[in-house]
């Protein structure tokens, strides 16, 4: 049942393999706690077996981000076996979960990822130019882990570069003249060359990089550049919304970039800007007390 599940995540809803294994964990951790191991007895499944988990997971110091998260995967869940008749009646209906604190996404400050400051990190030969440029490309497209691994030589022709993002959805990022020469530089480097690979990002072996391989790389050159306590690729796609916000691009513009389904995804940025708003009313008004 649960297998069945996974393939339909992964053949109709095409999600990410870090996606399918948060829903795999998910769902084991719930079906386990109620003791489910046949359709019998999921059917047997009410609502109060669910905020009894709830209960649980909260018990357990889980925040509720996560036990929200873990939420979203039991209805993505039930809705599937209802709908393949496994069962009659969603449990999921009568469940909200916790209040979610609205935590600001964190950034690195402008100045801590100039370009002078990028140019003294980085070792000589391959390995230091394709990990300066996983973070250039981080942080100018403003591109999920997921999709940078993914990108293809094909996607790349100087001023775009195509990035294929959640649901199957293409979008096309210019790219800066700067940025457009590091890729060239890179993909014609002759380390790159000898893999005959596809895909735009690999390892020092030739094989194309795997998450773990990206993060450790983020979090690495992240640490000598600014002294937050998340240190990941989402940091910097977080920096690069924050920092184009800044600088007066529009909601609208950095929500294509960006990827996302609905403008509200991309207001959360706001309030990251309103400091840099509040320094321009400063400087700007009349009775602002200019320094």
């Amino acid at each position: 049942m649960l297998e069945q599940f996974l393939t339909y995540l992964n053949t109709e809803k095409r999600v990410s393999d870090h996606t399918s294994t948060a829903y795999k964990n998910d769902i084991q951790s719930f079906l386990k706690f109620v003791v489910v191991d046949s359709e019998e007895d999921l059917i047997e499944l009410t609502y109060q077996n669910i905020r009894g988990w709830i209960v649980e997971l909260i018990n357990n110091n889980n925040s509720n981000k996560t036990v929200n998260r873990k939420l979203s995967s039991l209805r993505t869940f039930f809705k599937w076996a209802q709908k393949h008749q496994i069962i009659k009646i969603n449990p999921m209906l009568k469940i909200r979960g916790p209040k979610q604190e609205k935590r600001l996404p964190e950034f690195v400050k402008e100045e801590d990822i100039e370009m002078e400051n990028l140019d003294a990190l980085f070792p000589k030969g391959f390995s230091g130019l394709r990990d300066r440029l996983i973070i250039e490309v981080f942080y100018q497209t403003g591109i999920r882990l997921s999709e940078l691994i993914e990108l293809k030589q094909v996607d790349f022709d100087n001023e775009k570069i195509k990035v294929l993002g959640k649901r199957n959805k293409e979008r096309m990022i210019p790219l800066t003249a700067l940025l457009s020469q590091q890729i060239e530089d890179y993909l014609n480097s002759p380390v790159y060359q000898d893999a005959n690979i596809e895909y735009i990002f690999i390892t020092d072996k030739g094989n194309k990089v795997y998450p773990k391989f990206v993060y450790r790389k983020v979090n690495y050159y992240l640490s000598m550049l600014t002294n937050l306590s998340k240190r990941s690729p989402h940091v910097l796609r977080h920096t690069f919304a924050t920092h184009m916000l800044n600088n007066g691009a529009g909601l609208e513009t950095l929500k294509e970039i960006l990827g996302h389904a609905n403008l509200s995804a991309t207001q959360i940025y706001t309030h990251n800007s309103f400091d840099q708003i509040s320094r321009i009313y400063r400087q700007s008004h009349p009775r602002g007390g200019k320094d």
